[in-house]
């Protein structure tokens, strides 16, 4: 199959032609149709996570069509595979209901070869079928920037007047399911980016301006998805008494000190980590529901390089996908 290997850190990746997975007890063999570009994907590829199993394949919003399946899903089944590939089911996150903190969880794309690829092997307990209508390159964001902000979104609790900072592909899904939910939403972007600001308008913002400054009034909740620590403090400083910001990526810069006064009355602020299996039936049906819309750039397999340069460039707006 061909794929696009990652051979270490800080390398580009290479197209590769490798043997075709197999799919053992319990997993299914997915062809893939499309693979959404996370920022988790850069971060990996840029050296800023540990312990990735090298050489790999990375992408974790997988989705397809079923080759090979077991008891779960028959062949032709339209399936998503997501970020979490498999949890030990003993610990005392898994059994608390917190997989997303199992202590040895395993990772699409990072512990296990992922979605840049034509085919990818997943475990049948973490694959999800994919809501309809929704063409496979649109269906991809769903699985990691939807999920992950859907999480984010609940962490932030019932805010009705809710900061999303760092307008990309998470933010551009979350906005949806929050003004749907009646709340209003002010979308935090880069100073000067006018296009971000303008569809994040579009899909219902009730305000679009530069994050550090931050907006026109107090905030209940801010959702800080963009990677800069230094977005943390203004955020607190933009929320009002017993407000929360959540941080919703996998990394971030440092945080630079802050006054406490900043912290003071009761404001909070939490991280996310990762997703639950109930996160992805609860998301994937709200997003058929609403339904929400996918804003993508379409890339062939072998330019993967490139979408990762957009995405670290901050050229993208909305989400891009890599079309095998």
């Amino acid at each position: 199959m061909r794929a696009m290997l990652l051979d270490a850190a800080r390398t580009p990746l290479r197209a590769a032609n490798l043997p075709d997975p197999e799919a053992g007890p319990g997993e299914a063999l997915v062809r893939v149709r499309a693979c959404g570009v996370c920022r988790t994907d850069l971060h990996i590829v840029d050296g800023e996570l540990e312990r990735p199993a090298f050489p790999l394949v990375p992408g974790h919003q997988v989705v397809g069509e079923v080759v090979r399946g077991g008891e779960r899903f028959a062949a032709g089944s339209r399936v998503g595979v997501p970020w979490l590939g498999w949890t030990c089911g003993e610990c005392r996150f898994c059994l608390s209901g917190r997989e997303n903190l199992c202590d040895r969880a395993r990772f699409t794309g990072y512990d296990v070869n992922g979605g840049y690829a034509e085919l990818v092997v997943a475990d049948e307990r973490f694959c999800f079928p994919l809501p309809d209508g929704y063409a496979y390159e649109h269906a991809a964001p769903l699985l990691c920037a939807g999920l992950i902000g859907y999480r984010a979104l609940g962490l932030a609790g019932d805010a009705e007047a809710l900061g999303l900072y760092g307008f990309g592909a998470s933010a551009h899904l979350v906005c949806q399911v929050a003004v749907a939910q009646g709340r209003r939403v002010f979308a935090g972007t880069r100073g000067g980016d006018d296009e971000t600001q303008e569809l994040a308008r579009s899909l219902g913002a009730a305000w679009a301006g530069d994050a550090s400054t931050g907006p026109p009034e107090e905030l209940d909740a801010v959702i800080v998805f963009a990677p800069v620590g230094a977005l943390v403090p203004a955020a607190l400083g933009h929320v009002r008494k017993g407000g929360t910001v959540v941080c919703a990526g996998i990394h971030m810069s440092d945080i630079p000190s802050f006054p406490y006064r900043l912290l003071w009355e009761e404001r909070t602020i939490r991280s996310v980590a990762n997703l639950t299996r109930r996160d992805a039936r609860e998301f994937l049906a709200l997003a058929a529901e609403i339904p929400l819309t996918t804003h993508v750039h379409d890339y062939s397999l072998t330019d993967a390089n490139q979408a990762l340069d957009d995405l670290r460039a901050g050229r993208l707006s909305g989400a891009a996908v890599l079309i095998p």
